[in-house]
């Protein structure tokens, strides 16, 4: 990674931030996107005065323009692009029944579009270093959850685009990696949308029981070093998706009942 230019969207917290500061000890230089600028100055400056090197643009990657800029900006600071991690996202938790649809619309936007808008105008030079595009996906992207129907449709898409893009590639030595954590500990279940598109403000699940960000950056590094293809995360989330492919009906109702005993579910 030494000298490396890598993007990393949803800086500001969690994976994100874990990602930036993983790779930043890499040697890589390493443009910081998000939509706080206070967390993102934070953090750029604790990433430079460790002898790191950062930059960073606030970004809301559910516009395109926003998205096309911070592109423009990377290459114009560093002059190339090596590795794009498409991390950032957000949540919901709600019936599909009482979900307002602009919640859905959002989720998609940041999630999926996010990823489209970002990968569209740093492809071309990504192409060039013969670098890496990664998808933070989900374990939601592999196995659709109650209650979180747009969550999981935004990963289902990520995959089906990114995957799509790999094979448009095959020719062209592009790397495309997609992530799938399982539940790890950040704040995104806390800023996750209600049914009416509001913040639920509180996790429901244990957040201390979960995966570190930095023990899913660090995965995410291995994987980006190594060229795979994807990486699914915890032995939870590799028992489900190896399960899911044999006994599927048995697998809905494991999910059913596991994410029923969250608190207040909504099911």
């Amino acid at each position: 990674m030494k000298n490396k230019v890598v993007i990393v969207t949803g800086a500001s917290s969690g994976i994100g931030k874990a990602c930036a500061q993983v790779f930043c000890k890499q040697g890589a230089r390493v443009m910081l996107a998000a939509r706080s600028e206070e967390k993102l100055k934070e953090l750029n400056d604790i990433l430079n005065q460790s002898g790191g090197q950062s930059n960073y643009m606030v970004t809301d990657v559910a516009s395109e323009l926003d998205c096309k800029n911070m592109i423009n900006k990377t290459i114009d600071i560093y002059g190339s692009i090596d590795v794009l991690i498409n991390n950032a996202g957000i949540s919901m938790r709600a019936l599909f029944n009482d979900l307002d649809l602009k919640a859905f619309q959002k989720v998609m936007q940041v999630n999926f579009y996010g990823t489209i808008y970002c990968t569209k105008y740093a492809l071309p030079y990504i192409l060039m270093s013969k670098g890496s595009i990664v998808g933070v996906s989900s374990i939601a992207g592999h196995k659709g959850l109650p209650a979180r129907t747009a969550y999981s449709s935004s990963k289902f898409a990520m995959t089906g685009f990114l995957e799509s893009l790999r094979i448009e590639n095959l020719k062209k030595d592009l790397h495309v990696l997609i992530a799938s954590p399982g539940f790890t500990a950040s704040s995104i279940r806390e800023n996750a949308l209600d049914a009416s598109g509001a913040n639920q403000k509180e996790s429901p699940r244990n957040e201390k029981k979960m995966m570190t960000p930095d023990s899913v950056a660090q995965k995410i590094l291995y994987a980006v070093k190594y060229r795979k293809n994807s990486i699914v995360l915890t032995w939870q989330g590799k028992l489900l998706v190896f399960l899911n492919k044999l006994f599927p009906n048995f697998v809905d109702q494991l999910v059913f009942k596991t994410l029923s005993k969250e608190k207040k579910s909504p099911f």
